[in-house]
């Protein structure tokens, strides 16, 4: 699990459209590491159209935004599409990202632990240095929470 200081681990991924994306695409830029549950679901879809209405302000501040879940590359594709979302979303299908940031664990859900993904988002500087991360997403205010 990384922890604030860290470097952002060296991964590659597939987004939404099929390509390919390694971490070492994002050297010299400051990045927004959101990891979410499931696409197309309420609390998933709220917490990315926050970020997409405030994408604007994200980029002004020199953000990038990607998002993270276990869902495939169809699946985030139609995520995508049915709201119009600007920002790079990446299949982890084998858990090793959700796992290796300490987004994967158990959780409770009416009354029953469960394991799955863990709402947090990791924000990286200019130099990857990991500099804060957000265990407790607000996820209809996601965007200012971040700002």
């Amino acid at each position: 699990m990384i922890q604030i200081g860290d470097k952002m681990p060296y991964f590659e991924a597939n987004d939404q459209n099929g390509n390919i994306v390694k971490s070492t695409d994002f050297a010299g830029k400051k990045v927004i590491i959101y990891f979410y549950p499931k696409d197309n679901t309420p609390g998933c879809t709220a917490e990315a159209c926050n970020l997409r209405d405030n994408y604007e302000a994200l980029q002004a501040q020199g953000y990038l935004v990607v998002g993270i879940s276990k869902d495939s590359v169809s699946s985030h594709k139609k995520f995508e599409q049915n709201y119009q979302l600007p920002f790079t979303l990446l299949s982890d299908n084998t858990t090793a990202l959700l796992q290796e940031f300490g987004a994967w664990g158990e959780k409770k859900r009416y009354g029953k632990t469960t394991v799955g993904t863990l709402r947090k988002t990791f924000i990286f500087d200019e130099t990857g240095t990991l500099v804060r991360i957000i265990e407790k997403v607000d996820t209809k205010n996601h965007a200012a929470q971040i700002l």
